[in-house]
């Protein structure tokens, strides 16, 4: 029996096909449009895993991973403004703060598009951005190395690491403030059209209704080590991006060969990533992550290499999921994740 795939799932392979996909190349050459966000916005997807009394899908994670895979194959930019959405959304679902019934709701209907800044808190035990308490709030003073989507999304979630290494989590308008001041956009090798910028924070208050999570480090290290150690949907999104481009380049059969490698990880990474014990098997996670950068890197490189010349014209999908896989290499990267990656590249034997 054929199952049908979720709505959302259709509506966002509809998005894909219609708008995203056709203008990914000038989208990568300038910025994620307004109007791209506005889409985004319109069509659901960023509730695809909020609660549904707060207007939300509720949709299971495989769900979630579905639609992330079509966003980042179609246009990893537009994908990676987006994707930074969700973290908040699943945090206020969690939260018991007042927060929860300010923010939810509207971020799970669209009417209000967030961001991230806590990347910089595993740094531990570096400090970018420290929080203070101070005034029946929150001080912040650092520097947020990355922030994508400046100019884009309304409200960001801030993360500081206070004296005795408890992590502060609280939202903030995205915007310039006192306390707040943003960089020029960054000019990257891949996703510049993301629009990410540094943030000089300089005694930014919060008051203290905006906080939605307050953890030990040590604590929040243990949450988030399956987010990093997990394989990431944008990288088969990319990789089946890539085997389409070599499937149009004619060359069908290295393309099946790949792709039957390819989805065999894939269904490992997403057995492990909905195992019950989060932070369990972790040597597995992280080999099954190293295993799809293999396979991405192999879809790119091939997809070049059928291509030919052509190629080097910027314009060129192959070498725009080239880059846009160097970049996911990287992306949401740790110490640990970095050391597995090492490790695997320099084991390579002759075949």
């Amino acid at each position: 029996m054929t199952i049908a795939p979720h709505p959302l799932v259709v509506r966002t392979q509809e998005l894909a096909d219609r708008l995203l996909a056709p203008q990914a190349a000038r989208v990568d050459l300038a910025e994620v449009p307004v109007s791209h966000v506005a889409e985004i916005r319109r069509s659901g997807l960023l509730g695809v895993s909020a609660p549904p009394e707060y207007g939300g899908a509720g949709a299971p994670d495989s769900v979630a991973r579905e639609v992330q895979e079509i966003l980042a194959g179609a246009c990893c930019s537009t994908w990676f403004v987006q994707t930074q959405h969700h973290t908040p959304v699943r945090l206020l679902a969690k939260s018991q703060l007042p927060v929860r019934e300010r923010l939810l709701r509207p971020l799970a209907a669209g009417e209000l598009l967030a961001g991230i800044a806590y990347a910089h808190v595993r740094a531990f035990p570096r400090v970018p951005v420290r929080a203070t308490a101070e005034r029946d709030g929150w001080r912040f003073d650092g520097t947020v190395p990355w922030y994508t989507g400046w100019g884009l999304n309304d409200v960001m979630l801030l993360a500081g690491v206070t004296d005795s290494d408890e992590i502060v989590f609280a939202f903030a308008d995205a915007r310039e403030q006192p306390g707040v001041r943003a960089s020029e956009p960054m000019r990257l090798a891949a996703l510049t059209a993301a629009r990410t910028v540094s943030l000089e924070l300089a005694g930014l208050w919060l008051p203290g209704e905006s906080v939605v999570l307050r953890t030990q480090q040590e604590k929040f290290a243990l949450v988030d080590l399956p987010r990093s150690t997990n394989a990431s949907p944008a990288v088969f999104g990319v990789t089946y991006a890539a085997l389409r481009v070599l499937e149009s380049s004619g060359e069908g059969a290295t393309a099946q060969e790949i792709r039957g490698q390819v989805d065999e990880v894939r269904r490992r990474a997403y057995e492990l990533a909905d195992h019950p014990v989060a932070h369990e098997r972790v040597e597995e996670r992280l080999a099954l992550r190293t295993r799809s950068y293999d396979l991405m890197r192999a879809a790119t490189t091939a997809a070049v290499v059928a291509g030919g010349g052509r190629t080097m014209d910027v314009r060129h999908p192959a070498q725009r999921l080239v880059r846009e896989g160097m970049f996911l290499l990287v992306q949401g990267q740790t110490s640990v994740v970095r050391r597995a990656h090492l490790h695997a590249l320099t084991d390579l034997r002759e075949s």
